[in-house]
């Protein structure tokens, strides 16, 4: 191929399918903009999954947020009976029928009324359906569900006839429709299994029930000409309507932050460079009951929310009122906070839901409240509702989410001496950017604190364990005090400071002592070099003295002697001179 052929292909414009959003909190992410427009789609699944209540909620999503009319027509509900279920999730159905913005149509199949006339097909139902169509025109319609439409038709070869006739009527009526349908047994995604084939997209829902625990999950098994999630999807029921999760990020490659956020313990930043946590960054602290998890969970919070930022506090095993309570005791004031709307807690029990509501439920809150640190205390009650390996698995995905929205978040964890406990503090540690560990450390008679940082991605951190105290006042690390035994906490520690200050003060004594003997000693040398001074200057004069003496004599017997030769000389010269006369 040429490079201008390659170029050609690159800029040539293939038309691709078109999409009708279905103002599904999720699902729209799913399938990449919405189910195929003018095309019919097959919800099926079980009793009690959610078909009438998805399909509803497209039909009052598309007349209220796109202008697009639709009809509903049931053939198991009346209108009432869906007007009155509508109301629950607070959309108003009678109102949007007078502003012709939706048509309900109850149609009733009684099947004796079909064995009296021997025939039967759609051709009434066409025309009541399409006199529906025409009269708000409508672009959306749903047919709930199609196999009380069918019901009373044994003749299978009929039924498929008819089943084919009704998804081409609506094609050719130009209607983005949603059929739902009861999941059949078996391999079968219906009761015919003929509607998966001929509908242009399948989605397939689910409602399970393990440990007594239920969840609701939703998976598009076929969508044509388009690309789509293939995984299974929980979604929540609530009074909002329904969200379906579309976390499934397999790609790293989201954007990170090199803004630091404090923990609200100074000591602790300090431990962590000096700025703390990275934003958009995950934290967990683990320890074993008592440690203090909550407390610093609770600091941190106060700490977002003191620079009027939004906290929202997942608690899993105390209620708000208690965290409160609590962390007055420590001079922490947490319900200014939430009188002031920055701090929002959301306290349930773990088994309130199966793992992946949970999940669906903090993605909604978090996407409603938009924090700027998310708090979940502790992620070790939700193994309650599922495997060490499936809480796992959600945290992923929520840890996913999060960085994503740039938002931080801190885990408490439990650490007990059991090997599930064990396991999941360990798989969910790897996740995580940093990793604080609170331990019990039982010396002299007494339990403490300790702190050390074990992981903490980018930055520089400390690698000493720190005493943690909680007092009236707040908390505190309190600076690393190595003994001769080592680390010293509590009473030991005060102890140790005690026995050294007090051996300080000793030795400062005894050094002063020194120095005043050293002094008196200088004294005594001082006066004994003078003694000696004077002993030498004396024998020293005594010395020159004798050597002076001898010097005297020296040089009077030298001059006694000249004197003496010179006299002789006199007396020679003499002597001489009278012999010669």
């Amino acid at each position: 191929m040429t490079k201008e052929n390659k170029k050609n292909r690159k800029i040539s414009f293939h038309p691709q399918i078109s999409k009708t959003p279905t103002g599904i909190n999720g699902l729209d992410e799913i399938t990449g903009g919405g189910i195929p427009t003018s095309r019919p789609t097959l919800i099926c699944g079980e009793a009690g999954c959610g078909k009438t209540l998805l399909s509803l909620e497209f039909i009052v999503r598309g007349a209220m947020e796109f202008d697009e009319p639709g009809v509903f027509m049931a053939f198991e509900e009346k209108a009432a009976e869906l007007t009155m279920n509508a109301g629950s999730l607070g959309f108003d159905l009678e109102q949007l029928q007078k502003e012709k913005k939706l048509k309900i149509d109850y149609v009733h199949i009684d099947r004796s009324e079909i064995q009296e006339t021997g025939e039967f097909d759609l051709d009434g139902l066409f025309i009541r359906l399409g006199y529906a169509i025409d009269s708000i025109g409508a672009k959306r319609v749903v047919l709930d569900t199609i196999e009380n439409l069918f019901s009373s038709l044994t003749n299978e070869a009929i039924l498929r006839a008819e089943l084919r006739r009704l998804f081409h009527w609506l094609k050719e009526k130009g209607v983005t429709a949603i059929i739902t349908g009861e999941r059949g047994d078996g391999r079968s995604l219906t009761r015919q299994g003929l509607e998966e084939y001929v509908s242009d997209c399948v989605i397939l829902l689910d409602h399970r029930v393990i440990n007594q625990i239920s969840t609701r999950r939703l998976r598009i098994v076929k969508y044509r000409g388009s690309e789509h999630g293939t995984n299974e999807y929980p979604f929540l029921i609530d009074q909002d309507g329904i969200s379906v999760l579309p976390v499934t990020s397999l790609k790293l490659e989201k954007e990170v932050s090199t803004e630091r956020v404090s923990s609200g313990i100074p000591a602790l930043d300090k431990m962590l460079g000096g700025k703390g946590f990275f934003k958009g960054g995950s934290v967990l602290v683990s320890g074993t009951a008592g440690t203090g998890k909550t407390s610093i969970a609770a600091c941190f919070a106060n700490e977002i929310c003191n620079k009027k930022n939004r906290c929202l506090y997942f608690a899993f095993e105390e209620s708000p009122k208690q965290i409160i309570r609590n962390m007055r005791s420590i001079n922490m004031d947490l319900q200014k906070h939430v009188d002031k709307g920055l701090l929002q807690f959301m306290a349930s029990r773990p088994t309130l839901h199966g793992l992946e509501q949970h999940l669906v439920a903090m993605h909604k809150l978090i996407k409603v409240f938009k924090p700027q640190a998310v708090i979940l205390d502790p992620i070790t009650n939700l193994i309650t509702v599922g495997s060490v390996s499936e809480v796992k698995a959600m945290l992923i995905r929520l840890i996913d989410f999060l960085q994503e929205e740039q938002i931080t978040v801190l885990f408490t964890a439990l650490t007990l001496n059991t090997v599930v406990t064990e396991q999941t503090d360990e798989g969910v540690s790897s996740l995580v950017d940093a990793w604080l560990l609170v331990r019990d450390i039982e010396f002299n008679g007494e339990r403490n604190r300790g702190m050390y940082i074990m992981k903490s991605r980018g930055m520089k951190h400390s690698n000493q364990v720190r005493e943690f105290i909680i007092t009236d006042k707040g908390i505190d690390l309190v600076e690393v005090y190595l003994g001769p035994d080592g680390v010293l906490t509590g009473s030991a520690r005060e102890a140790q400071k005690l026995q050294e200050r007090t051996g300080e003060i000793l030795r400062n004594n005894a050094m002063g002592m020194k120095d005043r003997e050293v002094l008196r000693k200088k004294k005594v040398l001082e006066a004994k070099i003078a003694s000696l001074q004077s002993e030498f200057e004396s024998a020293e004069e005594e010395l020159n003295k004798i050597y002076i003496e001898e010097e005297l004599v020296k040089k009077v017997t030298e001059s006694n002697r000249q004197q003496i030769l010179q006299r002789r000389r006199d007396d020679n010269e003499q002597n001489g001179g009278k012999g010669k006369n």
